[in-house]
Formats: structure tokens, sequence, C-alpha cells
């Protein structure tokens, strides 16, 4: 992927949600200015969310998000309601579209609209509302409209058919994701221009071959755009690489699973942490995942230990998340727990039956379907910590690889 690319986590995530035929499939399509998707009079012609990446000015690279009909009905219906509310904790910005033509007060809100509404509320989701199918209105008499949630939410009439307010409507979801933007900085915010960072990046069978991982692209852009020179190197050449820059570097990151010897090549009045934990702070879970590892030398026989990986990948021999993960476990706690597996999209609704959820950074999760994760643990009393958390924990130097996070080194 080039350091250019907008990785899809990044990207703001923008979903349409309403009623079934409420015009959602031609509303996207008429915002993106292309066929995203399927279009059909035929209800629930939608049944599972459907992306697209793209530009879209005035906003930038976003993920639109066509979702199937809220007010679905018997148990298949009740399935695709259930991928609309998946699609819902991801959302940076969610679109209530409401039919302007379904009879009545026109576009009135129906009781699937004001649940829709009051969820929006709920999850912290800024939201705008499009009367939609306007064209198919009578000029007269005058058309009635029904008044918006909130003073504050803006209420846009529209036509996916004619084009009416298509760019009005743009401008609205730029102004709602402004709102939400959270301003954490990976490294930015850590480093002055001209600092050093060294990066520690192993090239092993489990790197792609020809490229660097995610995580660590975006830490170096992001020390790049803070003016910082950014070094890379192996992890069995970190005393050349220390050499070669002449003085100490403001900051060490590697890769979570060489801890150990970076850990010692690094002089200890050096700042160091882990791509992992640097994403766990960056997502908005820090604090959260350093009191989560207690709960992993206080595991016993028996307890039930969930690992999660934000994406879906081919499977090393010695893969970080079922094979090191777990075996770093039980020789730290001297249990043996069970491990329980899941990857991409696949969270559980209720993680009550864990004794702990250990998360991996989440360079392919956004900020909300993170926080979402987090919160459903927590609410559940569940411990939820991070792979570079855990990995620094075991080795004993989670302090020093969080000090300098919890505390930035520019004031």
């Amino acid at each position: 992927m080039s350091l250019n690319a907008t990785p899809s986590s990044e990207r703001v995530r923008i979903a349409f949600f309403g009623r079934r035929n409420a015009g959602k499939s031609s509303l996207v399509n008429a915002v993106a200015g292309q066929d995203v998707a399927v279009v059909s009079d035929v209800k629930g012609t939608t049944t599972d969310p459907v992306p697209r990446a793209m530009e879209l000015l005035p906003l930038g690279p976003v993920v639109l998000v066509d979702t199937p009909g809220f007010d679905d009905e018997g148990d298949l219906g009740a399935m695709r309601v259930g991928r609309a509310m998946r699609e819902m904790n991801r959302a940076d910005v969610a679109v209530l579209v409401i039919d302007a033509s379904a009879g009545g007060n026109a576009g009135a809100f129906s009781p699937t609209e004001k649940t829709l509404a009051e969820l929006f509320g709920e999850k912290g989701i800024p939201y705008i509302v499009a009367l939609n199918k306007t064209d198919l209105l009578p000029d007269s008499p005058p058309k009635k409209k029904p008044p918006p949630p909130s003073s504050a939410v803006p209420f846009i009439e529209t036509s996916a058919k004619t084009g009416m307010n298509i760019e009005a409507l743009k401008v609205g979801i730029a102004a709602a994701a402004a709102s939400a933007e959270n301003g954490r900085r990976l490294v930015g915010d850590l480093l002055k221009p001209h600092d050093a960072v060294l990066l520690v990046v192993p090239i092993d069978k489990a790197a792609p071959k020809g490229r660097l991982i995610l995580p660590q692209q975006q830490v170096i852009r992001d020390a790049l755009e803070a003016g910082a020179l950014a070094v890379v190197a192996r992890d069995g050449e970190i005393a050349p690489a220390l050499a070669a820059l002449g003085g100490k570097p403001a900051l060490v990151v590697t890769d979570s699973q060489v801890f150990a010897p970076v850990a010692r090549a690094v002089p200890e009045d050096v700042p160091l942490t882990s791509f992992s934990i640097l994403f766990a702070r960056y997502k908005g879970g820090l604090d959260t995942a350093v009191r989560g590892f207690a709960a992993i030398g206080a595991l016993a026989d028996g307890d039930r230990v969930l690992i999660c990986e934000g994406c879906t990948h081919h499977r090393q021999c010695d893969d970080i998340g079922t094979v090191k993960l777990p075996r770093m476990i039980r020789e730290f706690s001297g249990k043996e727990p069970e491990f329980v597996f899941c990857s991409g999209g696949d969270f559980p609704e209720d993680p009550s039956p864990f004794a702990a959820v250990v998360h991996c950074g989440g360079c392919m999760v956004n900020d909300r379907e993170m926080r979402h994760r987090r919160l459903l643990a927590e609410e559940r009393g569940v411990p939820f910590t991070n792979y570079g958390v855990v990995m620094a924990g075991i080795r004993g130097i989670l302090d020093r690889c969080t000090a300098m996070l919890r505390e930035p080194l520019i004031k």
C-alpha cells in the first residue's frame, strides 16, 4: 500500500439509514456521483451494508455506506437490521433518509425514524436528516415537512432523481464530520521538528514482502508530518542505527514482538514504546488497556480469554495472535486458560463469558468501532487490553513504554 493512500480506518465513515424504500441507495449514488448501490423499487433490495471508499469534496477521503432498511421484517429481516446496527457502531456520521412522498404529513417521523434518531443520540453520532423524494410531492398544496428532532440537526430537502440539494447535503455531511474529529495524533504530538525517531521494524517471514505493514506506514507518515526525522532499522541493527544518529533519538518505536532485545539495546533514558501501544493511545483506549493488563496475571485455569484482531490475514506458523500471545500468557500466568479467537468485524456483542479481551492495535478498525468494543467489555466488567500492552507488561517494561504517552513530551 502507498504511503499516500488513506486506509479505510482513517476515512470518515458516512452511513445512510432509514426505512426500506426511503431512497437510501439512490441518495448514496447521488452523493457519490456514481452507481455505488443497487437501486430498485422492491422493498429490501439492500440486504447487507454496502461500503464504498472514495474522495468526497469538500470532505476528502471517506467511506459511504448504504444499509438495509431498519424496518425490515421476519427472521431474515431481523438479521438485516442487526447488520445495520453493527454498521451504526462504526459510523462517524449518519444520514437519516426520510421518504417525503410516504403519505400523510410529508416525511413525518415514523416510529422507526424516531428510534434511529434516538440511537444516534445515545451513541453520540452526529447526523443530518435528508428529506428525500421531494420531486414526487405536488406543488400545491404547499409541502409540509416534519419538525427536526433538534434545532442542532440539519434538515435538508433532497431529490436523488433530480439532484436537488445534493451539494447542500455534502456540505452538511462535511460539517457533521468536522464536529466529530478528535484531533489525536499517533506520534506527531510527541515530537518537535528535526527530532529523530527510531522505528524498529523486523523483517521476517511474517512481514509482507516488498512493503511495510500499515501501523509502520502510518507512524512514519505522522512523524514526517511533524517535521521529525524518521530512521528505520531492523531489530538486529539497533546499535549501528543509534551510532549513525550521532545522538540519542527523541523516541524509539518498535514492533511489540521484539520488545525484549530492543529494551536491552536502547538506553533507559530514551523513551521507548511500540506501534501497538501507540495505536491503543490513538484510538483512545490506552488507560483502559493498561488497567486491563492486571487481569492477565490473575487468570485461573480454564478462564476464557478472547484474542481479537481487527483484520483478517493469512496465519503464519508462529502467528502473533493465535500462537505467540497465548504462549506468552500461559508462561506469565502459570495457568492454562482457554483461548478464543476472532478477527475482522467478528466481535461478540456479549463478551461477558470472557475473563479478559486482548485486542490488536486496531489499525484496520476505526475509532468508533474500537470505542464500541471497549464499551461492550467495560459495561460487562470484562478487562480490555492490547497486544503491545500485554507484551510490555509480561516483559516488565510497561511503565517505561507508556509513561511518555500519558504525559506528552511537548507541552
